[in-house]
């Protein structure tokens, strides 16, 4: 059953951890079936009860699944475990556009705020017990949340959008349910869901977001969360409209109890209104990061919901890191403070090194997408041909690979540091490893 692996251990902590490691090893592989609980208990000498406590933390960790009189075996790798690398390594030369970072002469100087908040750390330290969310920083969040129309709810500081939002998943959700999520989508989330013992149901994405009928079939057929990008999609710059979000706000109050994940972290790098459709459903969060607009090395995001939500993910974090350092807190809430980040300019500058390569490559019949933040997706016939023919032409671009499921083949290119200079070649590159034969006049 176990291809000769003998579980130890007296305690349920000391079987679950054995099992834990031996998964971790390979010495257990995905797919095999464990030792039903009587059984296991006789051969370790312990209580039935101690072994069915055993395989519930399992259960609960994702490593293990139940299906009835199946028995327990552990859980299949997940199948997105490999989405980290698909990447391209960048030779010496070639042209990195497929990084997804801002551009950093974009980026605020963070010295000063941090000055700031370190001399006040001198005279005010922050010490266990005290609150872990910089007053300040909630103040200033919660009246930017106000104006974009979030509705009101307790404000939580995370270590960035991921740490968010896999809080809020736990905090609902147990091994085994699913969970809509955009496709293409961002490859980290497409990464996280399955890791945390969840499945993925796909969801297509137009310009406007997510298609409607896509999310009315996920949840008419079970997923019991909806993870939803509001401006700046990865990969496609794709930014709910007011017409979108009112149909997904129909949609979604046919299932008040589904839980729904906002992400806007394009907050700061774009001009375009929020439609947010928190509120909707009765456990919800809205999610912020500061990473595109102040730098990725910041680590931190606000998020908002209702109130049984955000007590369940502060009530766990306590239990965990405890807080997000309020050092870091009071530097951004100074960079907040004083308009670090002028964002209709920083928009504006992402706006036209988008819409020059959109333009360029259209010239050249290629079509691509990317409304809004740092992105240009173009969907592409053979996307593993593209990739490697752009590289050969000295550009590193994202493979579509990284960001879908079902979606058709596509490539990410990352504006944010293109010069006009290079739109038009990177745009005939492009056409060339998309066999896309250009047009040519006659007098």
């Amino acid at each position: 059953m176990l291809g000769g692996y003998r579980i130890q251990g007296r305690r349920a902590a000391d079987i679950a951890a054995d099992v834990e490691r031996a998964v971790g090893s390979g010495e257990l592989e995905p797919g095999q079936v464990l030792p039903p609980m009587r059984e296991l208990a006789v051969e370790l000498g312990v209580n039935p009860n101690t072994v069915a406590a055993a395989y519930r933390t399992l259960r609960e960790r994702g490593v293990i699944e139940t299906a009835g009189r199946r028995g327990s075996r552990v859980r299949p790798k997940p199948a997105t475990t490999g989405r980290e690398h698909i990447r391209v390594e960048v030779p010496r030369g070639v042209r990195d556009v497929s990084h997804g970072n801002p551009d950093p002469v974009l980026l605020p100087a963070l010295a000063p705020a941090f000055t700031w908040a370190a001399e006040r750390a001198d005279r005010e330290p922050v010490m266990y017990g005290d609150d872990p969310v910089e007053p300040e920083l909630a103040r200033i969040a919660r009246a930017q949340l106000d104006a974009d129309g979030v509705p009101p709810g307790p404000v939580a500081v995370a270590s960035g959008s991921l740490d968010a939002i896999e809080r809020v998943l736990a905090a609902h959700l147990k091994p085994g349910d699913t969970v809509a999520v955009e496709d293409p989508g961002w490859g980290s989330l497409l990464d996280l869901v399955p890791a945390l013992g969840l499945r993925v149901r796909p969801v297509r994405v137009d310009d406007e977001g997510p298609l409607p009928d896509d999310v009315r079939a996920a949840l008419e057929s079970g997923a019991r969360a909806l993870i939803v990008t509001d401006r700046a999609q990865n990969p496609t710059g794709a930014v709910v409209s007011a017409t979108r979000a009112r149909a997904l706000r129909s949609v979604l109050r046919r299932h008040p109890e589904i839980l729904l994940i906002e992400d806007d972290h394009g907050h700061g790098i774009v001009d375009q209104p929020l439609h947010p459709l928190a509120g909707t459903t009765r456990p919800w969060a809205f999610v912020r990061s500061v990473a595109k607009a102040y730098g990725p090395d910041l680590r931190l995001a606000v998020l908002t919901g209702d109130a049984v939500t955000l007590d369940r993910v502060r009530g766990r974090q306590r239990l965990g890191p405890g807080w997000v350092s309020r050092l870091t807190q009071r530097a951004v809430a100074r960079l907040w403070a004083d308009g670090a980040v002028d964002t209709p300019a920083v928009a504006a500058a992402y706006g036209e090194r988008r819409d020059a390569l959109i333009a360029a490559l259209a010239e050249r019949g290629v079509t691509a997408c990317g409304g809004s933040g740092l992105n240009v997706w173009i969907p592409v016939p053979d996307e593993t041909g593209a990739v490697s023919r752009l590289l050969h032409a000295g550009w590193a671009v994202a493979p579509g690979a990284r960001f879908r499921m079902s979606a058709p083949p596509g490539i990410r290119v990352t504006v944010s540091t293109l010069t006009s200079e290079e739109t038009g070649v990177l745009a005939e590159a492009i056409a060339s490893a998309c066999g896309v034969v250009p047009v040519r006049g006659y007098a």
